[in-house]
């Protein structure tokens, strides 16, 4: 998933997280649309347990005979969690006592004009827990401490897309995104269908095997569980004798659209992974880099970069030392140009790596996927509040992180902006999954955290 190294150097604290779904809670701080008592879209709140989100979309659309893409959200949520965010549907508020979803509860249920698109949210709050760690709770508290003054050191965390963008039981979106941009609608096919047999993966493995060994779509029908409804979407197609993008036109827009933009995200954590196994700032900008405004209230508003170079140095480090602008890296796509100095090399290498250029994003045969490209901050501020139960009113005055440890675990408490995964900020904790490098070069040209 690119996710090859991390910001800080410590040791981690280990452990699990998403032990029950109950130990990851996630709120949308949504942005509402404006009511309409006329509006032909219901607006409603939707609170998931152990759902993976295509898959409601999916159920809420076939239960109310409404088409692929209907339903409207601002943000992908976590499967393995218990989920709050808005829903847009294109029906009346009464239609809503029809659905009867396993799991799900909808709520507070009003018309508006218009409905949600992807983005349309300020962030997410979080309340989590990770189990299964060993030492006292005060070794386990000087750990996650250690860790934290680092990241204040840094004035963040990386700013990585997390495991589940790529997929959290088997991330392949990527690969299937890498197929679809390469040109090969036949392998991104295979790549949904099959990628991942031979590891330990759960429910589906044997279908998958036994899929890529024989390759008869009929039977696979037969063979992949009820509840895979888009790979059997695909064998449907393959069984009726369509060919591989004929397949994929069935699934989904929206889910398509995921498997480039996790292509996307994949590049962009192999070049911030790469620029911090160089030692590169992530929280201060060099000739060559690109920097994005952000808006008055300090959010991201997808402002066009601008590219540093020699002459506007001292101008660029000034905004972002004032928190006026952020350091950022290209999700590559057809408009996307190679930067000049070091931070030019570290793209090229890794495009070359996956012999990829940025006019490859343009899909002659599914232009509803071409992608532009744009720029995402390198450096995430920590979070807008982390602060266990009980902590005093005057220690929650400092922004900051504390996480708090007890038995055996730790608990968060944070906000995140939009696009901000906590997972990724977890894993600074607990250290799992790569190798840590000396951040000497990313401190350097750092600000403090604010």
């Amino acid at each position: 998933m690119g996710l090859e190294t991390y910001a800080t150097s410590r040791p981690g604290t280990g452990g699990r997280w998403k032990i029950s779904p109950e130990d990851f809670e996630v709120d949308e701080i949504s942005r509402y649309p404006l009511p309409d008592p006329q509006g032909r879209f219901t607006i409603v709140r939707a609170e998931a347990h152990d759902v993976e989100q295509n898959a409601l979309v999916q159920r809420i659309q076939r239960a109310l005979g409404l088409p692929p893409g209907a339903v409207g959200f601002a943000g992908t949520k976590d499967r393995r969690a218990v989920t709050r965010q808005l829903l847009s549907i294109p029906v009346r508020p009464e239609r809503l006592g029809e659905l009867r979803l396993s799991g799900v509860r909808l709520e507070g249920a009003y018309c508006a004009a218009e409905g949600l698109a992807l983005g349309h949210l300020y962030g997410n709050r979080f309340r989590l827990r990770v189990g299964g760690i060993e030492g006292p709770p005060e070794e386990i508290a000087a750990k996650a401490q250690g860790i934290l003054e680092e990241l204040r050191a840094l004035g963040g965390f990386a700013n990585f897309f997390g495991p589940q963008r790529f997929g959290e039981v088997r991330p392949v979106t990527h690969v299937v995104g890498r197929a679809l941009v390469k040109g090969s609608a036949k392998e991104a096919v295979d790549a949904y269908l099959i990628a991942g047999v031979g590891e330990k993966v759960p429910e589906g493995h044997e279908a998958r095997a036994a899929y890529a060994d024989h390759r008869d779509a009929s039977r696979a029908l037969r063979e992949f569980p009820v509840t895979f409804s888009f790979e059997r979407t695909l064998l449907r197609k393959l069984a009726e004798g369509k060919s591989g993008e004929q397949a994929l036109r069935a699934l989904p827009r929206s889910l398509r659209q995921l498997f480039v933009h996790a292509y996307q995200s994949f590049l962009f954590n192999r070049l911030l992974s790469r620029r911090l196994k160089e030692g590169l700032p992530l929280g201060g900008p060099i000739p060559g880099d690109r920097v994005i405004r952000l808006a008055p209230d300090g959010l991201d508003r997808g402002s066009l970069p601008v590219p540093v170079s020699e002459d506007n140095l001292p101008e660029a480090s000034a905004w972002v030392r004032s928190g006026r602008a952020r350091v950022a890296g290209a999700l590559v796509g057809t408009e996307t140009s190679l930067q000049e100095g070091v931070p030019g090399r570290l793209l090229r290498e890794v495009l070359d790596e996956e012999e990829v250029q940025p006019r490859a994003f343009h899909l002659p045969e599914a232009p509803e996927l071409s992608s532009r490209g744009t720029y995402r901050a390198f450096l995430a501020p920590l979070p807008l509040r982390l602060f266990p139960e009980g902590t005093p009113r005057a220690e929650q005055e400092h922004e900051g992180a504390h996480p708090s440890s007890q038995g055996g675990s730790l608990r968060f408490d944070l906000v995140l902006e939009k696009g901000q995964y906590a997972t990724v900020l977890l894993r600074e904790f607990l250290k799992v999954g790569a190798a840590p490098v000396g951040t000497a070069g990313a401190l350097a040209s750092a600000p403090s955290s604010s």
